[in-house]
């Protein structure tokens, strides 16, 4: 099966791709990024051998409907992972275009090839168009309770807003259009290969190097 990621360079993306190829022998990945300031090659050059042989690197930008149209179509893709994203609350306070652009035009372009593709390839039950978004898109939690899949959203920053209106977008295309999706809403993850700006690997460091 050839599975197409996007922004399979960054932090979540990395692990879940090294994950994927060292327990699903038959899957074969095609890793689409722009390599922006998170995104990093070298996290995938210690792959063993029968690993790499089924992983294969493309730098770009998910907005290029070109590209993208190329890639689903010449790798033959029968599934698309969409992890690009910009996805720093405070760069989204600084700069909020760049999160537009990518978050939620990125992701329309995204869909809008990928349903092309789909329908070309006679509508397979089997293709999903999985989205991977964040729990920032239902607003603040207080000291209590807990996010469903039904809580209303209540983004309050560039960021979160960006993402909820993609989550919007990849709803509307299952609707209106059939494409099967899927969304995820995790919340903070932390772990091996992260930038260190983000809180816990943030945290972490101010511990070991004594800053308040």
């Amino acid at each position: 099966m050839n599975i197409l990621v996007t922004g399979g360079a960054g932090f979540i993306g990395t692990n879940f791709i090294r994950h994927a190829l060292a327990v699903r022998p038959d899957w074969r990945i095609i890793n689409l990024d722009a390599l922006t300031y998170a995104g990093n090659p070298a996290n995938f050059e210690d792959l063993p051998s029968e690993q790499a042989k089924r992983y294969h690197f493309i730098q770009g930008d998910i907005g290029d409907a070109s590209l993208i149209e190329r890639i689903l179509s010449e790798e033959n893709i029968q599934g698309i992972i969409h992890f690009a994203a910009e996805s720093h609350v405070d760069r989204s306070i600084l700069g909020p275009e760049k999160f537009l652009k990518t978050n939620i035009m990125g992701t329309f372009r995204l869909l809008d090839e990928g349903l092309k593709f789909w329908k070309t390839m006679g509508r397979p039950d089997k293709f999903r168009f999985l989205h991977i978004s964040t729990d920032e898109v239902y607003g603040s939690l207080g000291p209590d309770g807990y996010f469903t899949e039904n809580t209303p959203y209540d983004p309050s920053s560039p960021y979160s807003a960006s993402k909820a209106s993609s989550d919007h977008f990849v709803n509307a295309y299952f609707r209106t259009y059939d494409l099967p999706t899927l969304i995820t809403n995790c919340s903070n993850n932390y772990g091996p290969f992260q930038f260190p700006e983000k809180l816990i690997p943030l945290m972490i460091l101010n511990i070991l190097e004594e800053k308040s």
